[in-house]
């Protein structure tokens, strides 16, 4: 169902005396392709394995927006990142490996705000820096360190990247990176069209970007260890596991289930290959869960 299709049924619904049994449990994302992709993949994998009513809040907004849902209980769950969460969210300096990370942000999450983190997916969505393929073959540039020394970048970003601690300014000290004009802020969906239109030279982009695997780009090697881990786990609300005493087992399944390249090929699905996104999560389900629907 599409989310059209939702809203017609939702407004059906209310103009009938709100007579229609409500979602039970509400699964939301971030506004990019990898979270709404695995929002479908969770609420997805709930109605297969418990067979109960979901609610799709997804493509809501960027992580503030989803996390204060969460905490307010109007989402039930949603897919986060390790780094984001400490730096974005609890404020904390970066550092620290995966699973010290990953433990830090679970024990807070439990005592702040009674949300569970689950295991984690399996898959380190990082920043990367990115550059054309063309310039990077013949600068013999591969790091971060390199691209440094070499000349001012015109960087583009998506509108988080400029403001969080792990973001723009923190990179630019860390590495002495110079800039060419200010770095220009935009849909993530437009940064790969920018690098190859010449409309940027470097763009803050994601280590599971579908693009990435299929477009004529360098990935520059962090080599001074500047981002934090950012393995992707989801997010659950206690209260919604103790109504549901099964559903942290259903979506336990999901837990180490994706690799980086698995995460690539998923959203090169969609993004290249415009294929919808509960095909993409279906299918995803059906090779491997062994889920029939």
């Amino acid at each position: 169902m599409d989310r059209a299709q939702a809203f017609v049924l939702a407004l059906a619904a209310a103009l009938a005396g709100g007579c229609a049994r409500p979602a039970r449990v509400v699964v939301g994302s971030k506004n990019f392709t990898e979270q709404v992709l695995l929002g479908e993949i969770a609420a997805q994998q709930i109605e297969n394995r418990l067979g109960i009513a979901v609610q799709r809040k997804l493509d809501l907004g960027g992580t503030l927006l989803a996390h204060e849902a969460l905490v307010r209980g109007s989402l039930d769950l949603y897919p986060e990142y390790t780094g984001t969460a400490l730096t974005a969210i609890l404020k904390r300096p970066p550092g620290g490996g995966a699973g010290e990370v990953f433990e830090q942000v679970r024990a807070a999450y439990q005592k702040r705000w009674r949300l569970r983190w689950l295991a984690p997916l399996g898959f380190n969505d990082t920043f990367a820096m990115m550059i054309r393929g063309a310039e990077a073959r013949r600068g013999q540039l591969t790091t971060l360190s390199e691209a440094a020394g070499a000349r001012a970048w015109r960087i583009g970003g998506g509108y988080e990247f400029r403001q969080r601690p792990d973001g723009l300014d923190g990179l630019l000290r860390a590495y002495g990176l110079r800039t060419e004009g200010q770095p220009v802020a935009m849909d993530l969906g437009l940064l790969y069209t920018a690098l190859e239109k010449h409309n940027v030279d470097m763009i803050a982009a994601n280590s599971t970007d579908g693009l990435a695997a299929v477009r004529d780009v360098a990935i520059l090697r962090d080599d001074r260890h500047y981002f934090p881990p950012y393995e992707c786990a989801l997010v659950v609300r206690e209260r919604i596991l103790e109504e549901y005493p099964r559903l942290a087992g259903a979506l336990g399944e999901l837990s180490g289930k994706f690799s980086d390249a698995t995460m690539r090929k998923l959203n090169y699905q969609v993004d290249g290959e415009h294929r919808p996104v509960p095909q993409v999560a279906r299918q995803f389900l059906r090779e491997t869960l062994g889920q029939l629907r």
